[in-house]
């Protein structure tokens, strides 16, 4: 049957999340290493694993990991949204943010929780600055559009997911509808988030095709409901035990390999 529907990821799909994320340890471990004697780099890699420590150690874990919500976006997300266990984040956040910058200075030397309190919210002022799309984003988008339904499915809060499209305003009317997993209340790769996208968008499995960077979400979870998907493998990895119906090095080639199918 011919696609009619093109289900997008957002992080590292169409926005260049890792390059975000990277420019904000970058310019706060700069700031950090302008302030005392510390070597950026090292304050980054002792930050992150710090992060991830705190982060795996909250009541809230189980449910960022149902929710598709990674460390790092913890460390400069709001989580202002209704339910129970978002509140719950809301109040973690401020302290794991003091706390993972706190403990990465530590690990280099500096025991300075004051000066852990500042990296923390430069860490988020830094990430809000720092929005970045593929260069090939909006030229397939525009072409695409013409043609075929468009579906934003991205894991996350709320919050955030709907952060990073205000301050990337221009992707939001490519796409006919955004679905969000923390407003469905499981994120992807369960397979109900994508039957409740088919059903939103009126069409069967066999119409629609999910495009992602994510073996482990975006592929899995699409098979799993047999739809048909495309793995965006920009890193060049080696697919172990999820294995994608197509696969390709850049979003452009999307255009082309659509063309064949249809």
């Amino acid at each position: 049957m011919a696609i009619s529907t093109i289900i997008f990821d957002l992080d590292d799909t169409l926005l260049w999340d890792k390059k975000s994320i990277q420019t904000a340890f970058d310019k706060t471990c700069a700031f950090a290493a302008a302030s005392v004697a510390v070597n950026a780099k090292q304050l980054e890699e002792a930050t992150r694993k710090a992060a991830r420590t705190l982060y795996e150690g909250y009541e809230t874990y189980d449910y960022t990991v149902l929710i598709g919500i990674n460390p790092f976006e913890g460390m400069w997300g709001t989580f202002d949204d209704p339910t129970p266990a978002f509140q719950k984040m809301k109040h973690i956040v401020p302290q794991y943010r003091k706390d993972a910058w706190t403990a990465g200075l530590k690990a280099c030397g500096i025991d300075d929780a004051e000066l852990g309190a500042t990296l923390g919210e430069y860490f988020v002022e830094a990430r809000k600055e720092s929005p970045f799309l593929y260069e090939d984003t909006f030229s397939v988008l525009t072409q695409l559009k013409e043609n075929y339904q468009l579906i934003m499915l991205t894991n996350g809060a709320p919050s955030l997911q709907n952060l990073k499209l205000r301050i990337t305003p221009e992707l939001v009317p490519y796409f006919d509808h955004i679905i969000i997993s923390g407003d469905f209340g499981k994120g992807k790769p369960d397979a109900s988030i994508f039957k409740h996208v088919l059903q939103t968008a009126n069409v069967t499995a066999d119409e629609a095709l999910m495009v992602g960077d994510n073996l482990n979400t975006d592929i899995l979870g699409s098979s799993r409901v047999n739809m048909r998907n495309v793995w965006i493998n920009r890193e060049g990895q080696t697919p172990d035990k999820v294995k994608p119906t197509y696969e390709v090095q850049l979003l452009s080639e999307l255009v082309q390999l659509l063309d064949t199918l249809n």
